[in-house]
């Protein structure tokens, strides 16, 4: 029952990643989407290649019985996606948005929990890349999260005519 609950929740949001990432390498109705007006165009087509990319391989490798474990890895890379939207929108006050993209988040990081034994067939990361990596990981995660806050503290509005207050 566990798996096949996987993979239709895979198959799920590989199809939403898959419509999200066309169109932004396409380039074509985009404009129906708030704030990729604020992204340059070439990281509109990034961010839309790696949807695409991340929504194969959810689904292709456990079809064909071959690189099985780049799913969770595909489920986590779906998952930092959405999680980078999130941002955007918090930033942006939009709620309604931010709430969206975290359950696609959520939804990718238990699909990758669910295909986490998949890893054990795939290459291993040696004890000497992978602790400089988080040591450049962890900071910069942090720091990312300092701006972010700062980036998301409401201004103070002037009482008398809603406006912010003026520079001195």
């Amino acid at each position: 029952m566990l798996d096949i609950t996987v993979w239709i929740a895979g198959g799920f949001l590989a199809l939403f990643f898959l419509a999200a990432g066309v169109p932004k390498v396409a380039g074509k109705g985009i404009d129906r989407w708030v704030g990729f007006d604020q992204i340059p165009r070439g990281l509109t087509v990034l961010i839309g290649f790696s949807e695409i990319a991340a929504a194969t391989a959810l689904i292709v490798p456990l079809l064909i019985n071959e690189l099985e474990w780049t799913t969770p890895l595909a489920a986590l890379g779906i998952g930092v996606i959405s999680l980078m939207a999130s941002g955007f929108h918090l930033r942006n006050r939009e709620w309604l948005a931010t709430l969206e993209t975290v359950l696609w988040a959520s939804l990718a990081g238990s699909i990758a929990a669910a295909r986490w034994d998949e890893l054990s067939t795939g290459p291993s990361i040696p004890k000497g890349v992978l602790v400089p990596m988080l040591l450049v990981l962890v900071p910069a995660t942090i720091t990312n999260l300092v701006f972010l806050t700062r980036a998301t503290t409401p201004k103070k509005l002037d009482d008398r005519r809603g406006l912010a207050p003026a520079a001195n």
